[in-house]
């Protein structure tokens, strides 16, 4: 942590006031977890609002509630019903660790949050910075919060050299995080930071203009808004690949329960593997097996590494209505939109219904409203 001539103390109290006035006339007050303090609501929004756009987040907010509107309703729910209302929000860890902290606090405080922001963070899923937000918003506890845009308005306020990730510089960040922490107005406070660092100082082209520090923000006056934060230092990402196996009856797909942990965790999945594989499963779902049929590779990329998705489809006659097996299950194309399924593991069935020239194998047959089915191969 490069020193710079101010000294931070004496801006600390400056710093607070004209963030605190600045959110009051220009920050966000209609959030839809802004309307109620409940620590269940305001601990739902946190989760879903890390490595998430609040525009993105708001109707997945608004219909997580309206499935479980209390902490027990989400702590009895099985975990499947909690992926299926997450599919597509990405990152299910959440999602799992989410439901299990629920579990937790209905079981040892009958639903009720601590308000110890040290207590919250030992919860499943919340680190130092969430646990300090749902004690603010919830209760008014003066704690500092320093998430990923926190780090960035800091940095380039008073003019931080280094990767904001590295320990010993994200512990200097934390101690002068807790040192602006204003005597009162915490959650205008904390609100405010979270506003300038989303809609303001943004990770690229920030509105230097409209930013209330932008007299006495370092980075402003070097014009060093570009260099900081320091970047993560870059590490090339590895490319896996991996066969999906895209099993059709041309009306339903069959889908696999993946493991409880690790990447898509619980969600519902593709089979993996080739040729092989797919005669396999499809003979342990009962279905006997008409063509094969290579898709185009589809790439998604994960925060470590590269996955090129090589799809195959395979066109089955299902001899009975039912997988074979605990863990498979055949899913309805017109359920694909709202089943428990990760983004790509979506978009890549929209690619395989959608076809790709006469072999159209899910178009609707137009006279009966069926489907036609294609010719297996000689």
């Amino acid at each position: 942590m490069r020193a710079k001539p101010e000294k931070i103390e004496e801006r600390g109290a400056a710093f607070s006031e004209r963030l605190i006035a600045w959110q009051k006339s220009h920050g966000r007050h209609d959030l839809p977890w802004q309307k109620n303090r409940d620590a269940y609501r305001v601990w739902l929004s946190e989760v879903m609002l890390q490595q998430t756009q609040v525009g993105a987040v708001i109707p997945y907010y608004t219909r997580f509630l309206e499935r479980f509107p209390t902490l027990a309703e989400l702590a009895h729910a099985p975990l499947e019903s909690v992926l299926e209302l997450w599919s597509g929000l990405g990152y299910y860890a959440r999602a799992r660790n989410l439901h299990r902290c629920a579990q937790t606090l209905v079981a040892e405080s009958g639903g009720v949050f601590p308000r110890d922001p040290r207590e919250i963070a030992r919860l499943q899923g919340i680190g130092k910075s969430t646990a300090a937000a749902i004690a603010v918003f919830s209760f008014g506890i003066r704690a500092a919060i320093l998430d990923g845009n926190v780090k960035r308005v800091l940095a380039r306020c008073f003019g931080i050299d280094g990767f904001p990730g590295e320990a010993k510089l994200e512990n200097a960040m934390w101690a002068l995080a807790d040192s602006l922490l204003p005597e009162k107005n915490i959650e205008s406070y904390t609100q405010g930071l979270m506003d300038l660092g989303s809609a303001i100082c943004t990770r690229t082209k920030p509105l230097c203009g409209a930013c209330p520090f932008r007299a006495s923000c370092i980075a402003c006056r070097e014009g060093s808004q570009d260099r900081l934060p320091t970047p993560r230092p870059t590490k090339t990402r590895p490319e896996r690949e991996t066969g999906f196996l895209i099993v059709t009856d041309e009306a339903r797909v069959l889908l696999e329960r993946r493991p409880p942990t690790g990447i898509w965790g619980g969600l519902l999945g593709l089979p993996e593997g080739g040729v092989a594989e797919a005669r396999e499963y499809a003979a342990r779902c009962g279905a006997r097996l008409l063509e094969m049929r290579m898709l185009p590779p589809f790439k998604h990329t994960f925060t470590h590494f590269h996955l090129k998705m090589l799809p195959l489809v395979c066109v089955v006659e299902c001899t009975g209505n039912v997988a074979a097996e605990p863990g498979l299950e055949w899913v309805d194309f017109d359920r694909v939109e709202t089943a428990a399924l990760p983004s790509p593991v979506r978009a890549l069935l929209k690619i395989a219904r959608a076809g790709e020239s006469e072999a159209d194998l899910f178009a609707p047959n137009r006279r009966s409203g069926k489907k036609t089915a294609p010719q297996a191969h000689k």
